[in-house]
């Protein structure tokens, strides 16, 4: 499945949020952002470089700004997406279509986007090497096409998966989750990005 067909599948797929995706689409393509699809979410792009992104979840639905920091945000509604660890990224969280007010959401995209055209763009810092786990670098020999798929995974997100298998004490529990992420590591997703 190419990319485009992996979009209209996210955006026609049935779920209590499908018009309110539906509808925040509509508003990303009155902008100048290019539409792609990354992570399994669509992800809208100025110069190559990520602004803002749809995301669906179980309660909720909206947009994520991946330096949405720098947003004015005069309504007082983004949040930081993981308070502790995400620097940069916010997110606009709603829970019905009723509470997505058109002209506000497109201000705060196309802000968004004059923000990464001006360069704010906050840096990532640079994480320690990433030491992989015997138990998976086991995997890498007998595949590897998963192997191929955790190289093209952000170093941030390989360290996850390491640091997920490494921190189990036991060894059963080390195997169980080695089982658990082969999968997810294959699809291209973080191990927490449902939680992002």
């Amino acid at each position: 499945m190419d990319r485009s067909e992996k979009l209209e599948t996210y955006y026609e797929k049935e779920h209590p949020f499908k018009k309110g995706i539906a509808f925040l689409r509509e508003l990303a393509l009155k902008t100048k952002a290019k539409e792609d699809f990354k992570w399994s979410i669509p992800v809208y792009t100025l110069n190559g470089k990520n602004v803002f992104g749809i995301c669906k979840f179980n309660n909720h639905f909206g947009v994520w700004f991946f330096n949405g920091v720098f947003l004015k945000d005069p309504k007082k509604v983004l949040e930081n997406a993981q308070e502790g660890k995400t620097k940069g990224m916010r997110h606009w969280k709603f829970q019905r279509l009723e509470e997505v007010n058109g002209q506000t959401v497109l201000a705060y995209m196309n802000e968004a986007l004059d923000n990464q055209e001006n360069g704010m763009e906050l840096k990532t810092e640079k994480t320690k090497k990433v030491v992989i786990p015997a138990l998976l670098l086991s995997e890498f020999q007998k595949d590897p096409t998963l192997q191929q798929a955790f190289k093209e995974l952000s170093p941030y997100k390989q360290k996850e998966f390491c640091e997920h298998i490494a921190e189990a004490k036991q060894e059963k529990t080390k195997l169980r989750r080695l089982e658990k992420i082969l999968p997810i590591i294959k699809e291209g997703i973080g191990l927490n990005d449902g939680y992002r």
